[in-house]
């Protein structure tokens, strides 16, 4: 499938997969949504409980949520290990055409970028003393894992390409995935995806969304 490198709002670049019309990140601003959903209502949530945090990353996809919650983890002093699922991996040249280390004001910030995608799949590895990196390959209805994790950045492409990802089967997945008291969060706040989310345990809320976006989900396992 064509992808092309596109320029979002905030400046930040995404990819844009033409033939389904679908972006990685909101055309409002890659950066902005990603900072509003996955680590201001799902990071720091999880943070006021414990600074050991296990994360499950659902669409690893440009690396953009991973290499976010490396920087937030080191100014927080949280201890991260962060695992990225991605059936599709980006490849080499797309990864080099992205800019998001010149949006951060961190030192050495590019080279952790190029880390995250040049370490290899399917093992642990150590990025810094207190962030580690698993990058499976995997397509979602594969995921086994129990009791694992206490956060899951849900960040699938969007129901309407991808409905097979929204489905009670798969947030059963991801609800046995989760620790007691784990939350997932996502961009999506359509009214099937909070249904099937409900009716497989999780205690569900609507949350008001990043730029272009009226709400977002969070839920508690």
């Amino acid at each position: 499938m064509q992808r092309k490198i596109i320029t979002t709002a905030d400046g930040s670049k995404t990819i844009y997969l033409p033939e389904w019309n679908e972006h990685y990140h909101s055309k409002h601003g890659a950066i902005q949504e990603a900072n509003h959903v996955f680590i201001e209502k799902g990071l720091f949530h999880v943070s006021q409980m414990s600074k050991r945090i296990s994360i499950l990353e659902m669409g690893f996809g440009t690396g953009l949520n991973a290499l976010i919650t490396f920087l937030e983890a080191k100014k927080l002093g949280l201890q991260i290990d962060y695992t990225g699922v991605e059936a599709y991996p980006v490849g080499k040249e797309e990864m080099n055409s992205l800019n998001y280390a010149e949006h951060f004001n961190d030192r050495g910030i590019k080279e952790v970028f190029k880390m995250l995608h040049d370490i290899p799949w399917q093992e642990r590895n150590e990025i810094t003393n207190n962030f580690s990196l698993t990058k499976r390959k995997q397509f979602f209805f594969e995921i086994t894992d129990e009791d694992q994790f206490d956060l899951i950045y849900f960040d699938a492409f969007g129901p309407r390409v991808q409905p097979e990802l929204w489905t009670k089967e798969i947030f059963k997945k991801m609800f046995l995935a989760l620790k007691h008291n784990g939350v997932l969060v996502t961009y999506s706040a359509k009214g099937s995806v909070r249904r099937n989310m409900l009716e497989v345990g999780f205690a569900v809320e609507r949350l008001p969304g990043p730029p272009g976006k009226r709400e977002m989900l969070r839920a508690t396992a």
